[in-house]
């Protein structure tokens, strides 16, 4: 294991979010003006969407709240202030809320989804501007490795798998590949069909 923090999981994480935000939120903003047709299978699918992205926005900032900020007072001290991202995360709560709230119904989701990708990319800039150098010089990788562990606690690995293979750059999914080691290559092979017919269904893709 090396002693530097590997910080692609995160990247990737934060990348996953902002963008399938931001593409969720413009389907629902098509369907409300009417552009695109929703019938009840695509709205079943964007419901099931947009709450599991919420959820997994949500344990993605407890886990940060609950193990990655106290280890980063523990590892800097007075170097890291972590305020202002914490009324992030104290704004982001009532506002996952409110989305998955409304996600049976996707016309009404345009408007919360916007507000959330905002914030998103507004939060993620300044994490990884502030954090991620704080993180490289003064964690260990082997703290590094034991929170991102607790991260990956309680996740939904059917769902959140599938995104950051779609999300990740070539070289960046060869360097998951080999750190995970065949186990990634065996689930991201049984999850990838569902998930292309739930993007497809969705968002249109191919």
């Amino acid at each position: 294991m090396s002693d530097t923090p590997n910080l692609l999981g995160f990247r990737i994480a934060h990348r996953a979010m902002r963008a399938d935000s931001r593409r969720l939120a413009h389907v629902a903003a098509e369907i409300a003006a009417g552009r695109q047709p929703c019938g009840p299978e695509r709205a079943a699918a964007i419901r099931e969407y947009a709450t599991k992205l919420c959820r997994g926005i949500h344990h993605h900032h407890k886990a940060e709240d609950d193990h990655l900020w106290p280890l980063l007072v523990r590892s800097a001290g007075a170097e890291i202030d972590l305020s202002e991202l914490s009324e992030d995360h104290s704004e982001l709560d009532p506002l996952l809320e409110e989305i998955q709230a409304v996600a049976g119904d996707p016309a009404e989701l345009a408007k919360p989804l916007r507000r959330l990708a905002d914030l998103l990319d507004e939060h993620i800039q300044e994490e990884e501007r502030t954090i991620f150098p704080i993180i490289t010089r003064h964690v260990s990788g082997k703290d590094w490795e034991e929170m991102e562990q607790h991260v990956r606690k309680g996740g939904d690995p059917r769902f959140e798998l599938p995104r950051i293979e779609q999300h990740a750059r070539p070289e960046e999914l060869a360097e998951l590949r080999k750190l995970a080691g065949p186990v990634l290559v065996v689930m991201l092979a049984l999850l990838r069909r569902a998930h292309r017919r739930r993007e497809r269904l969705i968002f249109g893709a191919a």
